[in-house]
Protein backbone atom coordinates (compact mmCIF):
# COMPACT_ATOMS: atom_id res chain seq x y z
CA UNK A 1 0.00 0.00 0.00
CA UNK A 2 1.31 3.21 -1.00
CA UNK A 3 2.24 6.25 1.99
CA UNK A 4 0.02 8.41 2.97
CA UNK A 5 2.19 11.18 1.32
CA UNK A 6 2.34 9.51 -1.92
CA UNK A 7 -1.60 9.02 -1.81
CA UNK A 8 -1.84 12.68 -1.10
CA UNK A 9 0.76 13.24 -4.17
CA UNK A 10 -1.36 11.45 -6.73
CA UNK A 11 -4.77 12.84 -5.58
CA UNK A 12 -3.62 16.43 -6.04
CA UNK A 13 -2.06 15.15 -9.06
CA UNK A 14 -5.68 13.99 -10.62
CA UNK A 15 -6.66 17.54 -9.20
CA UNK A 16 -4.21 19.59 -11.08
CA UNK A 17 -5.10 17.60 -14.05
CA UNK A 18 -8.78 18.16 -13.64
CA UNK A 19 -8.38 21.96 -13.17
CA UNK A 20 -6.45 22.13 -16.43
CA UNK A 21 -8.73 19.83 -18.48
CA UNK A 22 -10.80 22.94 -18.04
CA UNK A 23 -8.48 25.34 -19.20
CA UNK A 24 -7.07 26.90 -21.84
CA UNK A 25 -4.88 24.72 -23.56
CA UNK A 26 -1.71 27.14 -23.15
CA UNK A 27 -1.79 27.01 -19.55
CA UNK A 28 -0.87 23.19 -20.01
CA UNK A 29 2.45 24.64 -21.57
CA UNK A 30 3.20 27.21 -18.36
CA UNK A 31 2.02 24.23 -15.74
CA UNK A 32 4.27 21.15 -17.63
CA UNK A 33 7.22 24.09 -17.35
CA UNK A 34 6.94 24.56 -14.05
CA UNK A 35 6.71 21.53 -12.53
CA UNK A 36 10.38 20.98 -11.39
CA UNK A 37 10.24 24.50 -9.50
CA UNK A 38 6.77 24.10 -7.76
CA UNK A 39 5.29 21.54 -5.52
CA UNK A 40 1.94 20.42 -6.43
CA UNK A 41 0.07 22.59 -3.82
CA UNK A 42 1.64 25.69 -5.22
CA UNK A 43 0.51 24.37 -8.85
CA UNK A 44 -3.32 23.79 -7.67
CA UNK A 45 -2.79 27.09 -5.97
CA UNK A 46 -1.95 28.78 -9.06
CA UNK A 47 -4.59 26.92 -11.20
CA UNK A 48 -7.52 28.30 -9.44
CA UNK A 49 -6.10 32.18 -9.33
CA UNK A 50 -5.65 31.82 -13.01
CA UNK A 51 -8.88 30.39 -13.48
CA UNK A 52 -10.50 33.57 -11.37
CA UNK A 53 -8.24 36.07 -13.20
CA UNK A 54 -9.55 34.75 -16.56
CA UNK A 55 -12.95 34.33 -15.63
CA UNK A 56 -12.72 38.41 -14.74
CA UNK A 57 -11.00 39.47 -18.26
CA UNK A 58 -13.21 37.56 -19.87
CA UNK A 59 -16.40 39.41 -18.18
CA UNK A 60 -14.78 42.99 -18.40
CA UNK A 61 -12.00 42.93 -20.80
CA UNK A 62 -12.84 45.49 -23.56
CA UNK A 63 -11.35 43.05 -26.12
CA UNK A 64 -11.51 39.76 -24.98
CA UNK A 65 -15.00 40.17 -22.98
CA UNK A 66 -17.54 36.87 -24.45
CA UNK A 67 -14.62 34.68 -25.59
CA UNK A 68 -14.79 31.29 -23.56
CA UNK A 69 -12.45 30.78 -21.33
CA UNK A 70 -10.72 27.50 -22.29
CA UNK A 71 -10.46 28.69 -26.06
CA UNK A 72 -8.21 31.77 -24.94
CA UNK A 73 -4.50 31.77 -26.29
CA UNK A 74 -1.73 32.65 -25.06
CA UNK A 75 -1.31 35.74 -27.49
CA UNK A 76 -4.53 37.29 -25.78
CA UNK A 77 -2.11 37.90 -23.04
CA UNK A 78 -0.44 40.77 -24.76
CA UNK A 79 -4.43 41.93 -25.08
CA UNK A 80 -3.83 42.54 -21.09
CA UNK A 81 -2.28 45.56 -19.76
CA UNK A 82 -1.52 47.19 -16.26
CA UNK A 83 -4.10 48.56 -15.65
CA UNK A 84 -6.91 45.62 -16.60
CA UNK A 85 -4.48 43.70 -14.22
CA UNK A 86 -5.07 46.14 -11.41
CA UNK A 87 -8.63 46.63 -11.80
CA UNK A 88 -8.69 42.77 -11.30
CA UNK A 89 -6.94 43.10 -7.95
CA UNK A 90 -8.98 45.81 -6.96
CA UNK A 91 -12.45 43.61 -7.75
CA UNK A 92 -10.69 41.29 -5.32
CA UNK A 93 -11.48 43.44 -2.44
CA UNK A 94 -15.33 42.37 -2.93
CA UNK A 95 -17.34 40.38 -5.51
CA UNK A 96 -20.28 37.64 -5.51
CA UNK A 97 -20.43 34.39 -7.53
CA UNK A 98 -22.73 31.76 -8.13
CA UNK A 99 -23.63 29.53 -5.41
CA UNK A 100 -23.06 26.11 -6.84
CA UNK A 101 -25.50 24.31 -4.56
CA UNK A 102 -28.21 27.02 -5.29
CA UNK A 103 -28.36 28.51 -8.59
CA UNK A 104 -30.61 31.46 -7.66
CA UNK A 105 -28.04 32.59 -4.36
CA UNK A 106 -24.50 34.56 -4.81
CA UNK A 107 -21.90 34.20 -2.71
CA UNK A 108 -19.85 37.06 -1.03
CA UNK A 109 -16.38 36.51 -1.87
CA UNK A 110 -13.51 38.71 0.15
CA UNK A 111 -9.40 38.98 -0.27
CA UNK A 112 -7.21 40.68 2.06
CA UNK A 113 -3.78 41.93 1.21
CA UNK A 114 -2.70 38.43 1.41
CA UNK A 115 -4.90 37.12 -0.58
CA UNK A 116 -4.57 39.70 -3.43
CA UNK A 117 -0.88 38.78 -3.11
CA UNK A 118 -0.91 34.98 -4.08
CA UNK A 119 -2.90 35.96 -7.12
CA UNK A 120 -0.40 38.68 -8.17
CA UNK A 121 2.07 36.40 -7.44
CA UNK A 122 0.54 33.42 -9.50
CA UNK A 123 -0.28 36.17 -12.55
CA UNK A 124 3.70 36.68 -12.58
CA UNK A 125 4.99 33.69 -12.61
CA UNK A 126 2.16 32.70 -15.81
CA UNK A 127 3.40 36.13 -17.53
CA UNK A 128 7.40 35.51 -16.58
CA UNK A 129 7.33 31.72 -18.10
CA UNK A 130 5.61 32.83 -20.98
CA UNK A 131 7.73 36.40 -21.56
CA UNK A 132 11.07 34.36 -21.12
CA UNK A 133 10.07 31.71 -24.28
CA UNK A 134 9.38 34.40 -26.76
CA UNK A 135 5.42 33.64 -26.65
CA UNK A 136 4.09 36.96 -25.78
CA UNK A 137 6.49 40.43 -26.48
CA UNK A 138 4.90 42.29 -23.19
CA UNK A 139 5.34 41.82 -19.27
CA UNK A 140 2.53 43.96 -17.85
CA UNK A 141 2.47 41.82 -14.15
CA UNK A 142 6.27 42.29 -13.87
CA UNK A 143 5.85 46.15 -13.73
CA UNK A 144 3.02 45.98 -10.74
CA UNK A 145 4.35 47.32 -7.21
CA UNK A 146 4.04 44.26 -4.97
CA UNK A 147 1.13 44.28 -2.83
CA UNK A 148 2.15 45.56 0.95
CA UNK A 149 1.12 43.31 3.40
CA UNK A 150 0.70 44.65 7.06
CA UNK A 151 2.68 42.56 10.01
CA UNK A 152 -0.35 41.03 12.25
CA UNK A 153 0.46 40.34 15.84
CA UNK A 154 1.36 36.83 16.21
CA UNK A 155 -1.67 34.73 18.28
CA UNK A 156 -0.13 32.43 20.60
CA UNK A 157 -0.54 30.56 23.78
CA UNK A 158 0.89 31.78 26.87
CA UNK A 159 2.51 29.73 29.12
CA UNK A 160 -0.18 29.42 31.98
CA UNK A 161 -2.71 28.89 29.07
CA UNK A 162 -0.59 26.24 27.52
CA UNK A 163 -0.66 24.21 31.00
CA UNK A 164 -4.36 24.78 31.51
CA UNK A 165 -4.88 23.08 28.01
CA UNK A 166 -2.77 20.09 28.74
CA UNK A 167 -4.55 19.60 32.06
CA UNK A 168 -7.75 19.58 30.66
CA UNK A 169 -7.07 17.63 28.23
CA UNK A 170 -5.01 14.96 30.43
CA UNK A 171 -7.75 15.18 33.04
CA UNK A 172 -10.84 16.41 31.62
CA UNK A 173 -12.47 17.74 34.51
CA UNK A 174 -13.87 21.03 34.14
CA UNK A 175 -17.47 22.45 34.66
CA UNK A 176 -17.26 23.86 31.08
CA UNK A 177 -18.05 20.70 29.51
CA UNK A 178 -20.78 18.61 29.96
CA UNK A 179 -21.45 14.99 31.45
CA UNK A 180 -21.77 13.36 27.41
CA UNK A 181 -18.91 15.95 26.41
CA UNK A 182 -16.74 14.17 29.12
CA UNK A 183 -18.17 10.65 27.80
CA UNK A 184 -17.49 11.20 24.16
CA UNK A 185 -13.64 12.37 25.41
CA UNK A 186 -12.65 9.54 27.66
CA UNK A 187 -12.44 7.24 24.81
CA UNK A 188 -10.11 9.40 22.55
CA UNK A 189 -8.51 11.38 25.40
CA UNK A 190 -4.97 9.25 25.47
CA UNK A 191 -5.01 10.38 21.86
CA UNK A 192 -5.83 13.56 21.94
CA UNK A 193 -3.04 14.42 24.74
CA UNK A 194 -0.78 12.82 22.68
CA UNK A 195 -1.43 14.58 19.82
CA UNK A 196 -1.43 18.34 21.41
CA UNK A 197 1.85 17.46 23.06
CA UNK A 198 3.18 16.73 19.94
CA UNK A 199 2.50 19.68 18.47
CA UNK A 200 3.18 22.13 21.23
CA UNK A 201 6.43 20.25 21.90
CA UNK A 202 7.81 20.25 18.32
CA UNK A 203 5.64 23.02 16.23
CA UNK A 204 5.20 20.93 13.65
CA UNK A 205 2.70 21.56 11.33
CA UNK A 206 -1.05 19.74 11.06
CA UNK A 207 -0.37 18.32 7.69
CA UNK A 208 2.95 16.92 9.11
CA UNK A 209 1.57 15.11 12.18
CA UNK A 210 -1.61 13.51 10.47
CA UNK A 211 0.97 12.01 7.74
CA UNK A 212 2.67 10.17 10.67
CA UNK A 213 3.52 6.62 10.37
CA UNK A 214 4.20 4.21 14.00
CA UNK A 215 7.64 3.21 12.14
CA UNK A 216 8.26 7.18 11.90
CA UNK A 217 8.93 6.84 15.64
CA UNK A 218 12.18 6.68 17.55
CA UNK A 219 11.99 6.40 21.22
CA UNK A 220 15.67 5.68 21.41
CA UNK A 221 16.12 9.33 20.33
CA UNK A 222 12.98 10.63 21.42
CA UNK A 223 12.48 12.01 17.59
CA UNK A 224 9.81 11.33 14.80
CA UNK A 225 10.16 11.79 11.02
CA UNK A 226 7.81 14.09 9.15
CA UNK A 227 7.48 15.01 5.60
CA UNK A 228 8.08 18.84 5.47
CA UNK A 229 5.96 21.40 3.39
CA UNK A 230 8.05 20.71 -0.67
CA UNK A 231 8.54 17.26 0.20
CA UNK A 232 11.64 17.06 2.05
CA UNK A 233 12.11 14.23 5.36
CA UNK A 234 13.51 15.76 8.38
CA UNK A 235 13.44 14.37 11.99
CA UNK A 236 11.95 16.69 14.64
CA UNK A 237 12.87 15.61 18.76
CA UNK A 238 10.64 15.73 21.30
CA UNK A 239 10.98 15.77 25.36
CA UNK A 240 10.26 12.97 27.88
CA UNK A 241 6.87 14.57 28.66
CA UNK A 242 5.84 14.08 24.92
CA UNK A 243 7.35 10.74 24.83
CA UNK A 244 5.28 9.73 27.95
CA UNK A 245 2.18 11.14 26.30
CA UNK A 246 2.72 9.05 22.93
CA UNK A 247 3.71 5.69 24.78
CA UNK A 248 0.17 5.39 27.00
CA UNK A 249 -1.58 6.72 23.60
CA UNK A 250 0.37 4.14 21.62
CA UNK A 251 -0.79 1.39 24.56
CA UNK A 252 -4.22 2.14 24.58
CA UNK A 253 -4.43 2.34 20.53
CA UNK A 254 -2.81 -1.15 20.07
CA UNK A 255 -6.35 -2.07 22.48
CA UNK A 256 -9.03 0.21 19.34
CA UNK A 257 -11.13 -2.55 18.09
CA UNK A 258 -12.09 -1.19 14.69
CA UNK A 259 -8.62 -0.56 13.57
CA UNK A 260 -7.52 -2.23 9.95
CA UNK A 261 -4.88 -4.46 10.29
CA UNK A 262 -2.65 -2.69 8.04
CA UNK A 263 -3.36 0.97 9.40
CA UNK A 264 0.19 1.89 9.80
CA UNK A 265 -0.84 5.47 10.48
CA UNK A 266 0.03 6.90 14.04
CA UNK A 267 -3.26 8.74 15.25
CA UNK A 268 -6.49 7.26 14.15
CA UNK A 269 -9.91 8.44 14.44
CA UNK A 270 -12.89 6.93 16.29
CA UNK A 271 -13.34 4.70 13.13
CA UNK A 272 -9.41 3.17 13.07
CA UNK A 273 -8.37 5.38 9.83
CA UNK A 274 -5.78 7.46 10.08
CA UNK A 275 -7.14 10.83 11.48
CA UNK A 276 -8.23 13.60 8.86
CA UNK A 277 -6.57 17.43 9.45
CA UNK A 278 -10.09 18.53 9.74
CA UNK A 279 -10.43 16.18 13.04
CA UNK A 280 -7.50 17.75 14.13
CA UNK A 281 -8.35 21.17 13.56
CA UNK A 282 -11.40 20.30 15.77
CA UNK A 283 -9.85 18.38 18.73
CA UNK A 284 -7.82 22.00 18.79
CA UNK A 285 -11.18 24.02 18.58
CA UNK A 286 -12.63 22.33 20.95
CA UNK A 287 -10.45 22.42 23.98
CA UNK A 288 -8.62 25.50 23.82
CA UNK A 289 -11.99 27.79 23.67
CA UNK A 290 -12.84 26.15 27.47
CA UNK A 291 -9.04 27.84 28.26
CA UNK A 292 -8.76 30.62 26.28
CA UNK A 293 -12.16 31.44 24.84
CA UNK A 294 -10.98 34.96 23.24
CA UNK A 295 -8.45 33.15 21.09
CA UNK A 296 -9.04 31.50 17.79
CA UNK A 297 -6.66 28.90 18.67
CA UNK A 298 -6.03 26.48 15.56
CA UNK A 299 -3.28 23.71 15.30
CA UNK A 300 -1.16 26.46 13.13
CA UNK A 301 -1.36 28.69 16.73
CA UNK A 302 -0.25 26.19 18.72
CA UNK A 303 3.22 26.32 16.12
CA UNK A 304 3.34 29.68 16.83
CA UNK A 305 3.21 28.94 20.40
CA UNK A 306 5.74 26.84 20.32
CA UNK A 307 8.12 29.05 18.09
CA UNK A 308 7.64 31.79 20.59
CA UNK A 309 8.16 30.12 23.06
CA UNK A 310 11.59 28.82 21.49
CA UNK A 311 12.49 32.44 20.86
CA UNK A 312 11.81 33.83 24.06
CA UNK A 313 14.04 31.86 25.56
CA UNK A 314 16.86 31.39 22.59
CA UNK A 315 17.17 34.30 20.92
CA UNK A 316 18.09 32.22 17.81
CA UNK A 317 15.90 32.84 15.12
CA UNK A 318 18.03 30.50 13.05
CA UNK A 319 17.69 27.87 15.13
CA UNK A 320 13.22 29.02 14.81
CA UNK A 321 13.58 28.53 11.33
CA UNK A 322 15.31 24.96 11.42
CA UNK A 323 12.85 24.20 13.93
CA UNK A 324 9.66 25.20 12.18
CA UNK A 325 11.09 24.21 8.55
CA UNK A 326 11.59 27.44 7.02
CA UNK A 327 13.36 27.26 3.97
CA UNK A 328 13.68 31.31 3.93
CA UNK A 329 15.06 32.67 7.01
CA UNK A 330 13.19 35.88 6.36
CA UNK A 331 9.79 34.10 6.65
CA UNK A 332 10.62 33.34 10.15
CA UNK A 333 12.45 37.06 11.06
CA UNK A 334 9.11 38.61 9.72
CA UNK A 335 6.65 36.77 11.98
CA UNK A 336 8.95 37.02 15.02
CA UNK A 337 10.42 40.38 14.33
CA UNK A 338 8.14 42.20 17.26
CA UNK A 339 10.12 39.81 19.35
CA UNK A 340 13.39 41.63 18.41
CA UNK A 341 12.27 44.68 20.03
CA UNK A 342 12.16 42.82 23.25
CA UNK A 343 15.29 42.00 23.22
CA UNK A 344 16.48 45.48 22.04
CA UNK A 345 14.90 46.91 25.12
CA UNK A 346 16.56 44.46 27.34
CA UNK A 347 20.00 45.60 25.32
CA UNK A 348 19.85 48.70 26.75
CA UNK A 349 19.91 47.94 30.42
CA UNK A 350 22.76 45.61 30.02
CA UNK A 351 25.15 48.51 29.00
CA UNK A 352 26.04 51.10 31.16
CA UNK A 353 27.79 54.32 29.99
CA UNK A 354 28.81 55.18 33.80
CA UNK A 355 29.59 52.79 36.44
CA UNK A 356 27.69 53.60 39.95
CA UNK A 357 29.60 54.02 43.18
Amino acid sequence: MSSYHEQQKIKLTVQLRTLLEQSPRFLGEFFRGITNKTAIKTRIAYAYDLKNFFTYIVEHHRTLKGIPFENMKASCLDEIDIDDIECFLEYLTYYQKPDPFHAEKKIDIQNDEKGKSRKLASIRAMYNFFYKRGKITTNPASMIDSIKIHDKSIVYLEADEVSNLLNLVENCNTSAMSNIQKAHIAHTQKRDFALISLLLGTGMRVSECVGIDISDLDFRNNSVKVIRKGGNESTLYFNEEVRQALLDYMEQREKQQNKAENEKALFLSRIGKRIAIRSVQNIVKKYTRVVSPTKNISPHKLRSTYATSLYKKTGDIYLVADALGHSNINTTQKHYAAMDEEHRRDASRYVQLRQKD
